[in-house]
């Protein structure tokens, strides 16, 4: 599926807070940040390195940008409050994980994650390097961008509010007490105790639910990227009078949700590890977990790489085409 980008879009560079910046935050001073590392074992340099290069790359994102496109910026902590529009680019700065915090804020954006530190972080949802963000946005203006949809996961209450997550979605109690819930799905409805339950993506599926799934040796095939399929687990269910543990995990399709109708006062569901964002789940409570309506729209490569360092254009030879190609969509023209 390709983007239809307006004449001039808005790039919104979405970064978090680096490892200098919390030290800082903590601490107060570099002096007070070096002594607290130092008296551990640690050293202050390697987080100021990391600085550096995490600087370097925002510079470099921030050249890439043409200067008569509109630009913003948001930080982690903000996205809950940000407003995003339907035309926006966003540029995701930092480790896999930020595309994941970005990705249930948004609903059908592309999303290009650079990768600061390439060959530090896994690199899955961040794949680029900050000097290729100027071809990539010249694609997405083209219409030739290679756009992956991702499956998310959405967990909705009857009559209220919906949640969406790119990994996983937990249902269980706030604290870690036993979560005491009904399981409702096509074969049936089970009372069950339990240290809650996810419902896991294709991408969420090589973490948590793949450590569930080797634990227990399962041969059930785990769902791929962008295939509109869930895998779910119920952890530690525990079997009483009152409950059962025959219903512990299962494939949901498109359009066959996971009912769960909470049987406790504390209950809660958060997506992707994010409990400061959840939705209640008290007594008497039901939640409905599903194939979600939207998809994280991630940039792929869509042109093959330069075999050499001669043959990829400078920097300042992508910004002018760019610029070339507002140009010529403003004066009607076709972009070449």
């Amino acid at each position: 599926m390709g983007f239809s980008a307006p004449l001039f879009p808005r790039v919104v560079v979405v970064t978090r807070p680096t490892e200098l910046d919390q030290l800082l935050g903590r601490h107060g001073t570099r002096q007070q940040a070096r002594f607290f590392l130092e008296t551990r074992g640690g050293s202050i340099e390697d987080a100021e390195q990391q600085q550096r290069v995490f600087d370097g790359a925002t510079k470099v994102v921030s050249r890439s940008i043409p200067t008569d496109w509109r630009r913003t910026s948001v930080g982690r902590s903000d996205l809950d409050r940000f407003l995003f529009e339907p035309n926006d680019v966003v540029v995701a700065i930092g480790q896999d994980g930020l595309v994941a915090n970005v990705a249930k804020y948004l609903d059908g954006q592309p999303v290009i994650g650079i990768d600061p530190e390439p060959g530090r972080n896994a690199g899955v949802l961040v794949p680029h390097e900050a000097a290729s963000l100027a071809d990539h946005l010249a694609d997405l203006v083209a219409g030739r961008s290679a756009l992956e949809e991702r499956t998310m996961v959405v967990a909705r209450l009857d009559g209220g509010p919906s949640l969406y997550a790119l990994n996983e979605i937990f249902v269980g109690h706030r604290s870690h007490q036993s979560a005491r819930y009904r399981l409702c799905e096509a074969g049936g409805m089970e009372r069950q105790s339990s240290s809650g339950l996810i419902v896991a993506t294709g991408t969420g599926a090589t973490g948590w639910a793949s450590s569930i799934a080797r634990q227990r040796r399962m041969k059930t095939r785990l769902p791929e990227p962008s295939e509109p399929r869930l895998a779910w687990f119920v952890r530690e269910a525990w079997e009483s009078p009152a409950t059962r543990t025959t219903r512990t995990s299962g494939v949901l399709e498109r359009r066959a949700p996971l009912r769960i109708e909470s049987e406790m006062e504390d209950g809660v569901v958060f997506g992707d590890g994010i409990e400061g964002d959840c939705l209640a789940l008290p007594w008497g409570q039901p939640v409905e977990v599903a194939v979600a309506d939207r998809a994280l729209r991630l940039v792929g490569d869509s042109r093959p790489q330069p075999r050499s360092p001669e043959e990829a254009p400078s920097m300042s030879r992508r910004r002018e085409l760019l610029r070339r190609r507002g140009r010529e969509r403003q004066d009607g023209v076709r972009p070449r």
